[in-house]
Formats: structure tokens, sequence, C-alpha cells
């Protein structure tokens, strides 16, 4: 299969000597440009046409589009019949995975491969109808459709002091009832897929996790990975994961679908995108959400394994297993996490969504003023996200991994905040990358992973 020699040649590359020069700052810089010129615009074009159901004139106003000619209009009406026929592939294969992955009927094992490679190939074509809005780029006003609510209103909600917050991140009195997938083999194992309501009730949907299995391991340690913002891991063909090496080294990793992504993006958005809309209260919910889904894999994880559970992730996914790790004190004594794996992190999330160069290309700041927001009031209430006391674990079960030149989730900060935590210099791992480049250098150096595996093995 095609996409699976690049993968393997994409991996060979990395894990290579001239995988050290590939993730460098120089590739940060390209990526970066890419994602402000082509990815987020063409997102924002992409998220219209689900909106939209064909017709031209939705499309427009869904995006908005600065008043497209007559020759733009047949392309867009090209574009959207493409779009709908590769939804409609997508959406049925989908329903297929399910019947053969979660259903009651008996299936032929052989056959979930097939039915894996086909959702990822519809699934990533799908996605890649992007690509079809390329000629309209320079028409998009704007790249997040930003409806953030008043202070007013957020105070209104939280309390003029945000006294009403830790109420929103208390874990329900039971947390769902999970299902577990058929299982699909691997080359490092096997994976299967968890199911359950969200305990969230401004999210009322299904999470889904994809769990990566080691082959033989009886009683594996867990790792619980989240994601960073519009990263839709478990939707695109042969995606580099830089924590595979993790599996290979016989710890069961699980992947959740973070909330507004992947299976779970609001009708009319791109993934990630609602997160931004309607900051801050939509920060609010989803960490709060994330707090709740991320206690129940956490038991479920307990429930099927008596290895140790840990939590951890990259960018977003890593300041939500920060924020986790010390709200988990105050949880029930199997829910609270063994260890802690950060991956390109900031002691703050206002950071990165105040100061992140992300944010510049987003116009969070921008929109926010529209709406009564100064910097002060903005970063008083995104500071909430992150509570300062100590995390559930020890600090030399604490693994930090970050990018000098990272400008995505600036760094300043978090020396002090491990030093808090007591984190031993050997647990610090810094690079001379950015923001994209260190997940991708995980891959051609995994001394920080082994180094996590073994305080994972010990715990």
């Amino acid at each position: 299969m095609p996409g699976s020699r690049t993968h393997n040649l994409s991996l060979g590359l990395l894990r290579s000597r001239l995988g050290g020069m590939v993730a460098r700052p120089w590739l940060d810089r390209v990526i970066a440009y890419l994602l402000q010129d082509w990815f987020f615009p063409l997102s924002r074009l992409w998220a219209a046409a689900r909106a939209a159901d064909g017709d031209v004139d939705a499309f427009i106003r869904h995006v908005p589009l600065n008043p497209p000619n007559r020759y733009q209009r047949r392309r867009i009406a090209r574009a959207l019949e493409q779009f709908e026929r590769c939804r409609l592939k997508a959406f049925s294969t989908e329903q297929l995975w399910h019947e053969y992955f979660f259903g009651d009927e008996e299936v032929e094992k052989s056959r979930l491969p097939i039915v894996e490679e086909m959702r990822l190939d519809f699934r990533s074509a799908y996605n890649l109808t992007r690509r079809a809005f390329r000629p309209l780029r320079r028409l998009v006003i704007t790249s997040v459709m930003m409806n953030p609510p008043t202070p007013a209103k957020v105070a209104e909600r939280f309390g003029e002091k945000g006294e009403k917050l830790e109420a929103l991140f208390s874990l329900p009195d039971t947390l769902p009832e999970v299902e577990l997938s058929r299982a699909l083999p691997t080359k490092a194992g096997s994976d299967r897929w968890l199911r359950f309501p969200s305990p969230s009730s401004a999210m009322n949907d299904q999470v889904y996790a994809r769990v990566h299995e080691p082959t033989g391991v009886d009683n594996p340690p867990t790792l619980i990975f989240g994601h960073g913002i519009c990263v839709e891991f478990d939707h695109y063909h042969q995606l580099l994961d830089e924590v595979t090496e993790l599996t290979r080294s016989g710890i069961r990793v699980i992947r959740p679908e973070a909330p507004w992504h992947g299976r779970r993006v609001l009708p009319g958005h791109y993934g990630g995108e609602q997160l931004l809309s309607t900051t801050p209260n939509s920060m609010f919910d989803f960490l709060a959400a994330q707090h709740a889904e991320w206690a129940t894999i956490i038991g479920w994880a307990r429930a099927t394994s008596a290895g140790p559970v840990a939590i951890g992730g990259s960018s977003l996914g890593a300041q939500t297993a920060k924020a986790i790790a010390v709200r988990a004190n105050d949880w029930p004594e199997r829910l609270r996490p063994d260890a802690l794996l950060a991956v390109t992190h900031s002691q703050h999330t206002y950071e990165a969504a105040l100061d992140g160069s992300l944010s510049d290309i987003w116009n969070l700041g921008g929109a926010m003023r529209e709406r009564g927001w100064h910097r002060d009031t903005e970063q008083e209430w995104l500071e909430k996200l992150d509570p300062l006391a100590a995390p559930c674990m020890a600090g030399d079960r604490i693994v930090s991994v970050i990018g000098e030149r990272d400008t995505v989730t600036p760094d300043r900060l978090v020396d002090s905040q491990l030093d808090l935590w007591n984190v031993p210099d050997r647990n610090r791992f810094r690079y001379d990358r950015g923001h994209f480049t260190v997940p991708l250098g995980l891959i051609h150096d995994n001394t920080a992973l082994l180094a996590f595996a073994d305080i994972l093995k010990r715990a």
C-alpha cells in the first residue's frame, strides 16, 4: 500500500542520522507558514462546506467570504460537489466500522483490518477535500469563526472572581460504563477503541479513545496521552506518532479523542475550532470535560491492568494532563495517576492562548477586544485553567520535554513550575527545536521516552 511505504520511509528517515537534520527549527518555520496561509484558511472553507449541504450561497455565508466573482462561484459549486461525495463515503464507511468493531453480530476477524483501512482511506480523503478550496483561500476573512462571550457574561456564569468554577471541575458521583471494541492486530501489538458517553453535560456526545496494546505483557503500565489542538490523529492515514516507541517498550498507550475533535466536531466547524470560538467559556468547558473523561479512562485502566497508570500529552494535551495531575489530589485514590509526561508545554495555558504564535494566526486577541476584553482580564480568567498546587504524583515521576525555540507554547516559566514540583534535572529534557519539531525529534532520539518508560515500569 503506497501510504504504508511512505510512512515507513518517513519513520526510517526520522530515526536515521538525517532525522536530526529534519527535526530542526527551519522545519518549524515552514510548518507555521503552511498553517497560517493554507491549513487554517482551508479548514474554515471545509467547515463551511459541512454546514452548507452543497448550497453555494449558504457556503459563502458560513465562511464568510469576500464576494466571489462568477468564475469563483463555479469553482465553489464544483468543490462542494466533490466534498459531498467524499463526506458520504466517509460517513457510510464509519457506520460500517462501528458495526464491525462495536456491533453485537459476530464478524470475521480477517475483515477487521480491511474495514479499518477503508475507514482511514475515506476519512483521509474527506479531510483532504480542503485542497478543493485552494483557489478561494485568499478570500477568507477569518480562519476561526469567533464568537466570544463578553466579560459580563463570563462573570454571570462563573461568578465575578470565578468562584463557581471549581464546581465545574468536580467529578460526577458515577462515571459512565466503558465499551471495548474488537482487537485490530498491529506491528507493535494490537489496537482497540474505547467508547462511552461523555460525563460532561456541555459535550453530550460519545467519547472515543484508541488503545495501543503491547504484545505478551501481562498487566502492562498504561499511559493516557492527549493530543494538541486541531490534531485528529485517528482520522488520517499513517500519521507519525511520537509515542509508538512506548508501546514497543511494553506500555499500553491510550489516545483519547478530545472534545470538538475527530468524531466529536460540531456542525459547521473543523477540529478544535469550537475551543477557540467562544473563549474563555469554551476552554473551561473543554478542560472540565477532559477531567471527567480522563477519570473514566483511568478507572477503566485500573480495572483492566494491575500496572501503574500515567497521564500525559503534547501541547494542549500536556496542559490538560498537568491540570488533571493537580486536581486529582481531591479524587478517589484509584483515580489518581502515578506519573506524568508533558511534551511541549507552558506553565500557564494563557501563555499559549495570548502570547503564542498561533494566537496571532487565529486573531484571538483582536476578536476578544471587540467584545470588551483587555489583556489583563483575559489573563486573569485563563489563569484559572491551571491550578498552581502540587500534583498528585512525586516529582521524580514527572518527565518534561520542551523546545527552547517553541513559540507556540512559550516555556519561560516552566522551569520555575518544575522546581516547585521537585522534578529532578535528569527528568527535564530540553532541545534546540520548536513546537512542531520536538515531537518529531522524539522519533529520532527517544531518550526521553525510554526514561519515562523506565519510571513507569518501576512505579
